[in-house]
């Protein structure tokens, strides 16, 4: 375990004996006790070391966040020390949506073992913000029905239901029926960091962060597309309607659809929902310049703070505090 001034960080064995990379930020002051617990899930072409100051904010305003590098990303793919692939990039972007269900649970689970007594948040960017939608609206464990009740709300921030310029369906369908046989081929994918967001520094940051590979494999980009579009389509039918979601999308977002969330948000049958807009934002709206990112942050946080405060607990809801 090693330790900075605002999180820890941790190689933590997962399912299936993957050595997850994983950080704690804990709440401040320490004095006090965590509001709530956050557990973050980042996204494709991604890690979480990328969102750092983000995280230190959200634990500064007294929550504790708990995140990982994915299976098949980050460090948990291709540190030395635990990556088994050849070149240094034979575990990127290998993994599946059942694999990230269970990785998700285990994530909560594990979390919790660290900080009992407190309600639990699940958030998500893009590819994760597709999952954290997708997490209470599967048809078929994984998660188990426990765990998704037991939860305190949802925050998904530019989710990818589906891509702004969507690959041809066609080509998705074929691709799913290959990865029937060879579910692990890697393929060379793109994601432009300048379509992340306008600042500069972190489009520069991103062009030159080693832990970013612009790999995919055939089962989890698959299931990235298809699973995102079955949310938007047909699974956000099981959302459960006591469970509170904060949505928030930038109107210029090159990588996923703000429409799509527009129309998810639409249908979706929750007593306590809201979706924001940012307007000419792009994709990483936490780190957009011009007061966006401040204003994002501070969205999260009221929102968070209006929830935990309020006393109120879902039906079922496991109290913890």
């Amino acid at each position: 375990m090693s330790k900075s001034s605002t999180y820890t960080e941790n190689w933590v064995a997962g399912p299936q004996r993957t050595q997850f990379y994983t950080r704690l930020y804990p709440s401040l002051p320490i004095s006090s006790p965590p509001k709530a617990l956050i557990v973050f899930i980042h996204g494709f072409i991604d890690h979480v070391g990328r969102y750092e100051a983000y995280h230190a904010l959200l634990a500064g305003s007294g929550y504790t966040v708990f995140t990982y590098d994915q299976r098949g990303f980050g460090r948990t793919a291709l540190d030395k020390a635990y990556n088994k692939g050849k070149n240094g990039v034979g575990a990127y972007a290998k993994t599946s949506w059942n694999e990230q269900f269970q990785d998700m649970e285990w994530a909560i689970l594990y979390a919790r073992q660290l900080y009992p007594g407190l309600p639990t948040y699940l958030m998500g960017q893009s590819m994760g913000g597709g999952l954290v939608l997708g997490f209470p609206t599967r048809p078929s464990p994984p998660p188990s029905d426990s765990i998704v009740q037991s939860l305190a709300g949802v925050i998904a921030t530019s989710p990818l239901l589906l891509q702004t310029t969507p690959v041809p369906s066609l080509v998705v369908w074929a691709g799913s029926k290959v990865a029937l046989v060879v579910p692990y081929l890697q393929f060379p994918a793109e994601v432009s960091a300048k379509d992340l967001c306008h600042d500069p520094e972190v489009v520069a940051e991103a062009e030159a962060d080693p832990l970013l590979k612009h790999i995919g494999c055939l089962k989890g980009t698959t299931d990235m597309f298809i699973g995102g579009s079955s949310v938007l389509h047909t699974d956000y039918k099981n959302w459960p309607q006591d469970l509170p979601i904060l949505m928030i999308h930038g109107t210029a977002d090159k990588v996923t659809s703000p429409k799509a969330s527009e129309s998810f948000y639409a249908k979706l049958d929750a007593a306590d929902k809201k979706l924001t807009l940012y307007p000419g934002a792009y994709h990483e709206t936490m780190h957009e310049p011009e007061g966006i990112k401040e204003e994002v942050i501070n969205e999260i946080v009221a929102w968070l703070d209006a929830h935990a405060d309020s006393g109120l607990v879902r039906e079922g809801h496991i109290v913890l505090r």
